[in-house]
């Protein structure tokens, strides 16, 4: 009678899971420890165009506006979404440089009132040199760049 012998069954094989659990460690490192823009908050979607851009003397006053209608002037935000609060807000971000160029950078859904009441209040304060920021065209198949 032959004794068969099973220990050339025992064919080697690679445990996974130590793998998996320091990959997660690793995903869990990097999540925590990145940090995040003030822009990567505010998810803009400006408006699309082809023009080219401008030639700007000195840093422009920057005003967003949300998807939502809320403003934000510089990098602070306008709490009410008034024309007061709004001439409140700038006043404090401009002082009285009436001359500087203003840059609108609103959503492509933003309501259409937020952006009229931008230029009301910007009107009142007797701002002339007012922008839109758009987003450049996206380039199709065999455009000329």
């Amino acid at each position: 009678m032959r004794i068969r012998d099973y220990r050339d069954d025992d064919t080697p094989e690679i445990n996974l899971v130590p793998l998996i659990d320091v990959l997660l460690c690793l995903l869990i490192f990097f999540v925590v420890t990145t940090t995040f823009d003030a822009r990567s908050v505010l998810k803009l979607e400006l408006p699309r165009a082809d023009g080219q851009p401008a030639q700007a003397q000195g840093q422009p006053l920057s005003i967003l506006i949300n998807a939502q209608g809320r403003y934000f002037v510089g990098d602070r935000e306008v709490l009410r979404t008034d024309v007061e609060s709004l001439k409140v807000a700038l006043r404090a971000v401009a002082g009285e440089d009436r001359g500087r160029t203003v840059l609108i950078r609103a959503d492509a859904r933003t309501p259409w009132q937020a952006v009229v009441t931008t230029y009301e209040a910007l009107g009142q304060l007797g701002f002339h040199k007012i922008a839109n920021a758009t987003a450049p065209a996206p380039m199709t198949q065999g455009a000329a760049p």
